[in-house]
């Protein structure tokens, strides 16, 4: 199915393509081959946020209530309507068709048996505080479910759109975290760690068709791996790589590449519980030691562009059009410190996940030199996204800051602001203003109320600077001509956004 390029194999290619049976194998029109730069870190919908790459494969496996399209807007799955009753009622329609593949009903029952799953304290699931708003989930038949919530929740039914329903009884004896008993529209047929997943269509599933007969996510964690493979017409997707390659890609035959707008923000997370940290000017120093604007425009080529002191970009309900970036300004960067009195004699540890974020590695290396001009020296850690994740959420031991990126599916600050309220498993900073702030923007159905509290905390955390705001990070992506997709700025990856040509 993909363009079979005309040219020899590049030497990466060469060794992607041997030491995978997926990129070894021929691919024809029902097969689609999609790029991913890390492994999924589980299968298990209920215990990861990672939308570009666990949340992306699963979703071919497990459906939800209700999915974000390309356009942005939200679509039913299992859900054929969905209202708000009243402030504190939501009110769901079924598909009374949907089955999982092992026969069990995606009913009524099974959504109430999934929000109970995910909301189980002893499970300690990731995506928990997503629900607690919830306080009864009623069955009113087999195809009706209404869902309580203890304060009004205006994004919920936006919040459910990163919510996949499992099997509940398959569930309760087998382990989701490896294993997949589907009910979307793939079935799981291979998986080879560190190496590729394949999935077939599922001949029961009860919605539109799927497009492609095979999907594989191929795992190739370096760009220039990626782009020799989509060159050599190995995989008909890519997605990730430097901003400059777009031109390069563009010009071969049989590829089309692009760079747009994205709603994903990246900064560098600090953790205010290691010293030197925990001191505001210090933090409100290193904002004003990097050069925002010089990284969008010499390692982005303009793509990126430089966060107004939060990270939400304007695609969000809820973004503060009223702040602006700390200047670069490399002498009240130094002032700052002086003044914070912080011990620098040890290097402040720099972690930096590899393979998963555009031009990443380059971005932390740049702002490491920057910090090392005013006097900041750090030690870069690179690691995989899987150890990254591992000590970012359930060891809670982030270092001292870290490169990283946010968005949220939902397009609103009631969920990407959420992973900084106080007490949350992403919480590196448990400010209880912020958290006041929050809770009353995410605990109201008024948008102008809901507005004016999302504005007051985000100027808290613009002033007391739990990060250092970088840019909006721009989503490049490359095909093969044999394939058409509805290009989308929000990480998700689903074989039907695609087409074949």
């Amino acid at each position: 199915m993909t363009y079979l390029a005309r040219t020899a194999l590049s030497s990466l290619a060469l060794c992607a393509a041997l030491s995978s049976p997926a990129l070894a194998q021929q691919n024809d029109d029902d097969t689609l081959i999609i790029a991913l730069g890390s492994d999924v870190n589980t299968l298990d919908p209920h215990m990861t946020a990672s939308v570009g790459t666990d949340l992306s494969v699963a979703s071919h496996f497990y459906p939800a209530l209700v999915i974000r399209g390309p356009d942005m807007k939200l679509q039913g799955e299992v859900a054929t309507s969905w209202e708000a009753v009243d402030d504190l009622t939501w009110r769901f329609t079924l598909n009374p068709d949907a089955v999982f593949a092992n026969g069990e009903p995606i009913d009524a029952e099974a959504v109430k048996a999934n929000l109970e799953r995910v909301t189980d304290p002893e499970r300690q699931s990731r995506i928990s505080s997503w629900f607690r708003v919830i306080s009864e989930v009623n069955v009113i038949d087999a195809t009706t479910i209404e869902l309580k919530t203890e304060t009004p929740s205006a994004a919920l039914a936006d919040q459910l759109s990163m919510f996949f329903l499992v099997p509940p009884a398959w569930a309760a004896e087998n382990n989701p975290a490896n294993e997949v008993s589907a009910g979307g529209r793939y079935i799981l047929t291979e998986r080879v760690p560190g190496s590729s997943i394949t999935m077939e269509a599922n001949p029961d599933y009860w919605g539109e068709e799927p497009p492609f007969q095979t999907v594989i996510f191929q795992i190739i964690p370096e760009t220039a791996a990626q782009s020799a493979a989509l060159r050599a017409g190995e995989v008909d997707f890519i997605e990730g790589f430097p901003v400059n390659e777009v031109e390069l890609l563009s010009a071969e035959d049989g590829i089309e590449a692009d760079a747009i707008s994205s709603t994903r923000s990246a900064f560098l997370k600090i953790n205010t519980f290691k010293p030197p940290m925990d001191n505001k000017l210090f933090r409100q120093a290193l904002n004003y030691a990097v050069d925002k604007e010089a990284i969008a425009q010499s390692l982005y080529g303009g793509a990126a562009e430089v966060s107004a002191c939060q990270w939400m970009t304007d695609d969000y309900f809820g973004f503060n059009a009223d702040l602006e970036p700390y200047p670069y300004d490399p002498e009240r960067a130094m002032e700052l410190i002086a003044e914070s009195g912080v011990d620098l004699s040890e290097p402040l540890t720099f972690e930096v996940p590899v393979g998963v974020y555009v031009q990443g590695e380059e971005a932390s290396q740049v702002i490491a030199a920057m910090f090392e001009a005013v006097g900041v020296p750090t030690t870069l850690n690179e690691m995989s996204f899987g150890a990254f994740m591992e000590k970012h959420v359930p060891a809670k031991d982030l270092g001292q800051m870290a490169y990283l990126t946010y968005a949220w599916a939902t397009l609103d600050a009631d969920g990407i602001l959420g992973l900084t309220e106080p007490g949350t498993a992403y919480d590196y900073w448990n400010n209880a203003e912020f958290g006041e702030y929050f809770n009353e923007g995410r605990s109201s159905t008024d948008p102008e109320v809901r507005m004016e509290a999302y504005r007051k905390a985000t100027e808290v955390m613009c002033d007391d600077a739990p990060a250092v705001f970088l840019y909006a990070q721009p989503v490049t992506y490359a095909l093969s001509d044999a394939v058409t997709w509805e290009a989308r700025g929000d990480d998700w990856k689903r074989a039907w956004d695609f087409a074949p040509n």
